[in-house]
């Protein structure tokens, strides 16, 4: 069974607004390598709606970008992509496959038949799947800025205080800081 990774950018004070980081080529070399490592990503619709709106295109060559981004795009598009969704049923980008009906059964099963892990970028279905212990890890890339705005990590609240353990804190050059942790159970 492979374990599923929460990850995100955020600000020091909680922002998830994906325009509020620092969009630089260590940045994307950062979410790029945390894809290397995992065998598939998992988004909620909005977010696999704001991906598949820009990357593919980036991916094939049709919109300008830094060598980092367009490693990300390509990678991004032979990446397993799982989307939960209770709306939306036809999912046409490149390896994306919908995850429907029960939600802990679901992402359960995707975990169980991905041993090389399920990278999570999408903060409300975090926040879902957090509420279902189906979290094992979170790598954050908390970005050296205050927004003074939302949405925010975990908005919606949890049933209570979440226990972890720090495996490592490593700063980059940009400023921000990749912050590893595990659930601690």
């Amino acid at each position: 069974m492979g374990l599923l990774t929460f990850s995100l950018n955020l600000t020091l004070d909680g922002c998830v607004d994906h325009q509020e980081g620092i969009a630089d080529d260590e940045t994307h070399a950062f979410f790029t390598h945390l894809m290397d490592e995992g065998g598939a990503m998992l988004w909620g619709r909005v977010t696999y709606e704001m991906m598949e709106s820009y990357w593919p295109a980036v991916a094939r060559g049709d919109v300008e970008a830094p060598p980092a981004m367009r490693e990300w795009a390509v990678e991004l598009e032979a990446k397993p992509k799982y989307v939960v969704s209770s709306t939306r049923e036809d999912f046409p980008w490149t390896n994306s496959h919908r995850i429907s009906g029960d939600l802990r059964e679901g992402v359960q099963k995707l975990k169980d038949a991905t041993a090389a892990g399920v990278l999570l970028g999408s903060g409300k279905l975090a926040t879902e799947l957090d509420r279902l212990d189906l979290i094992d890890e979170y790598k954050f890339l908390v970005h050296p800025r205050i927004a003074g705005h939302g949405p925010t990590l975990y908005q919606s609240g949890l049933p209570g205080t979440r226990q972890l353990e720090l495996l490592s804190a490593k700063p980059l050059r940009n400023g921000a800081m990749a912050m590893h942790y595990r659930r601690a159970r």
